[in-house]
């Protein structure tokens, strides 16, 4: 049974966890088939964006199912977790924007595929958090895009205390862009994906990935990495398309070349 749902609404691709009894925790082959779903969208040319969410309304994602992990053997385990590591550099590589829609609680490995995505739209009574310290455990892998998006002193907080936080605690900190009511969210995401939409995926292309491969250079590298990226950039039919619709005083048709 497939655990992964795929809608295409637009030119946007929603990939929905389907585990809303087990409030969307990720399994080896949830991890499967999201990696699938996602280098499927990224290759279609009829997606310009993707969105991220989870079925029902209690949890996006409750992070690694445990009890899954706890069946398999050590070495079964362990390549779970590089599955769950490996799902996050995918997140980093792609060509096309990934928007969280934030339907519900988001634990553990939960944080960090919320703060893999490029952008988050969240539900104003979901709740947040890293509660494996609880466990005696720690969340490895989810420190790494969690640390690059709220900076290092919130996520060691939330990391060493287990602290839970709410959706407006979350805004403040840069973990979602915007907390919206509950009935609102699917019509604020869907505004926000059909934006993303109508620009240059050439451009999105580019410059998402220079945005991941530079963070972590240093200042001078990072700017000469990007004047090079900016010039390849300006080499695209899209900047061109743009330019002139601009000059014309017309809206762009982008082709994504």
């Amino acid at each position: 049974m497939r655990e992964l749902r795929e809608d295409q609404r637009g030119q946007a691709r929603w990939l929905i966890l389907d585990r809303e009894i087990q409030r969307n925790a990720l399994t080896l082959g949830l991890l499967a088939e999201l990696r699938e779903g996602l280098a499927r969208a990224d290759s279609d040319g009829g997606v310009r964006a993707i969105c991220l969410t989870g079925a029902g309304d209690k949890a996006f994602c409750s992070g690694m199912d445990l009890s899954s992990m706890l069946q398999a053997n050590p070495l079964a385990a362990h390549e779970g977790r590089r599955a769950y590591a490996a799902l996050l550099l995918d997140l980093a590589r792609l060509g096309k924007p990934v928007v969280a829609s934030v339907n519900g609680a988001v634990l553990g490995g939960g944080m960090g595929l919320l703060a893999a995505c490029d952008l988050a739209v969240a539900a104003d009574d979901a709740l947040f958090g890293t509660p494996e310290i609880d466990l005696g455990l720690f969340p490895y892998m989810a420190l790494a895009p969690l640390s690059r998006c709220v900076g290092r002193r919130v996520a060691l907080e939330l990391l060493l205390t287990g602290r839970r936080i709410d959706a407006v605690e979350a805004r403040a900190i840069g973990l979602v862009n915007s907390a919206v009511p509950r009935a609102e969210l699917a019509q604020r995401t869907s505004e926000l994906l059909e934006t993303l939409s109508q620009k240059s995926p050439a451009a999105l292309r580019l410059g998402r990935r220079a945005f991941y491969s530079t963070q972590d250079l240093p200042y001078e590298p990072q700017l000469e990495a990007l004047c090079a990226q900016l010039s390849l950039n300006a080499l695209a039919e899209d900047a061109a398309e743009g330019v002139a619709a601009f000059l014309e005083k017309r809206k762009p048709e982008f082709k994504g070349r």
